[in-house]
């Protein structure tokens, strides 16, 4: 069954406009937050055309085959870096919830099953004049895109694949926004971070971060990761940037 309004209107509380097709429903919810939308309220297409993914990655939707939606959220300035933890974990619980197994998160946000990423998830902010008017939290889900024959069926993977039964997504986005309501009212507890923390596969890795290799030896509760290269010396990446700073320097 495809996703409709009507479907969708039994399924959620919350306002939310509903596409068949779009460009990207972060742009869509940007627009609708600058006029105005209330926290909570989302945007969910059928099909989206130009999605995006960090550092500019490209996030196609194909129709009728995953989940892609834009949840409009009011959080305050210092917790902005833990969107991520937020849309992560609510990808993870929605996974493990219809019986997916051997799951985990790579830094900073991809949900994998067997080290194959099943989501794609973009928090992008919304400045008016130098104030934070609010931010958009983008999130896609493989539900049963068939990657079998594409150059990704190495590194991607779809929830039906992993389960092996047909999944409706009206139902797996109604679970994924209740999901992702109940981590957002934990954003400023250290339980968010605790969990995120526990569920990463990236510590105690060897991992490459805009050009710095090393181990992957911690992640902060701003959502960053601290590695350690060969020399010992402790390098921070978080929110698009890396920085070197000494280990008595404080974390």
């Amino acid at each position: 069954m495809t996703l409709s309004q009507s479907i969708l209107e039994r399924q959620l509380s919350r306002p939310f406009k509903y596409f068949d097709q779009v460009d990207s429903t972060n742009d869509v919810a940007k627009a609708w937050l600058a006029a105005g939308a209330p926290e909570g309220a989302v945007v969910i297409a059928n099909a989206q055309t130009r999605g995006r993914g960090r550092q500019g990655r490209s996030w196609r939707t194909p129709p009728n085959a995953a989940l892609a939606l834009s949840i409009i959220l009011k959080p305050a300035k210092a917790h902005l870096s833990r969107l991520n933890m937020v849309a992560a974990l609510s990808v993870y619980d929605l996974a493990a919830e219809v019986g997916c197994e051997e799951l985990g998160i790579k830094w900073p946000n991809d949900v994998e099953i067997n080290g194959r990423k099943v989501c794609g998830i973009l928090p992008e902010a919304l400045w008016e004049g130098g104030r934070l008017a609010g931010a958009v939290l983008g999130i896609g889900v493989n539900v049963r895109v068939d990657f079998k024959r594409s150059p990704l069926s190495g590194t991607a993977i779809s929830l039906e694949d992993m389960v092996e039964r047909r999944l409706d997504r009206a139902q797996l986005s109604a679970s994924l926004l209740r999901r992702s309501k109940q981590w957002y009212e934990q954003i400023g507890a250290p339980v968010l971070h605790k969990t995120w923390k526990s569920r990463l596969t990236t510590l105690n890795r060897a991992v490459a971060v805009d050009g710095v290799a090393g181990v992957a030896v911690d992640a902060l509760p701003d959502g960053s990761l601290l590695i350690r290269d060969d020399s010992g010396r402790i390098h921070q990446a978080g929110s698009g940037e890396l920085y070197a700073h000494s280990d008595d320097e404080g974390r």
